[in-house]
């Protein structure tokens, strides 16, 4: 049932960073997301059959059965028409923080709950379950925030990357899913360092 729990917290953490993209796209004056029906909680409207389901399943299966591992997901990407934002500089960057800022917003609140809830302590249930919350979400931000394609930081990167850099662009755009990999599976160890450093810094005691 826990590993069951992480996989709903993880697939509606994902839904709420696909829906605030779109919310914040048509904040700025593209409508896309909202004609394809997007702009909506519903799973159902962002379900991606192998990132939102088979993926993360298999992952904690895996964990389980090793004790230890990579969990992560995705939902299918809002439609966004960047041509329809007001603000054609800082549009997409907006857009691309809504999510990751989104999950943080999460984290906070679940995790500022956890530490000045003490009604909290009497039930472990609600305990355990915050502290899910806020840690998936930690780590949703903190790994979406990367400067690499496709991940929301490389929109922020090449919203404020000068033209004379324009060759990082291209190196990232073209290497982008190679570096990412590479992250995930010889690095993500110092991305859950800082994840947990976070959720520290946040609840004001380590995750379990």
């Amino acid at each position: 049932m826990e590993y069951l729990f992480l996989i709903v917290i993880l697939l509606f953490s994902i839904v709420i960073h696909e829906v605030s993209h779109g919310a914040m796209a048509f904040y700025l004056g593209d409508p896309t997301a909202k004609y394809a029906g997007r702009l909506t909680l519903n799973p159902l409207k962002h379900l991606d059959p192998i990132g939102s389901i088979i993926l993360p399943f298999f992952l904690i299966l895996m964990a389980k059965l090793t004790g230890g591992g990579i969990i992560f997901g995705w939902a299918k990407p809002v439609p966004i028409n960047p041509y329809n934002f007001r603000d054609q500089k800082y549009g997409s960057a907006k857009v691309a923080l809504a999510g990751p800022a989104s999950n943080l917003a999460l984290a906070l609140v679940f995790g500022l709950a956890l530490r000045f809830l003490p009604i909290l302590d009497i039930h472990p249930g609600p305990v355990l379950m915050f502290s899910y919350i806020v840690w998936v979400n930690i780590l949703l931000a903190v790994f979406n925030l990367l400067p690499i394609p496709p991940l929301d930081g490389s929109h922020l990167l090449f919203t404020f990357l000068p033209y004379s850099l324009q060759n990082i662009k291209i190196f990232l755009s073209q290497f982008g899913l190679f570096i990412l990999l590479f992250i995930i599976f010889f690095l993500f160890r110092w991305l859950i360092l800082i994840i947990n450093w976070i959720f520290t810094l946040i609840v004001g005691t380590p995750f379990f």
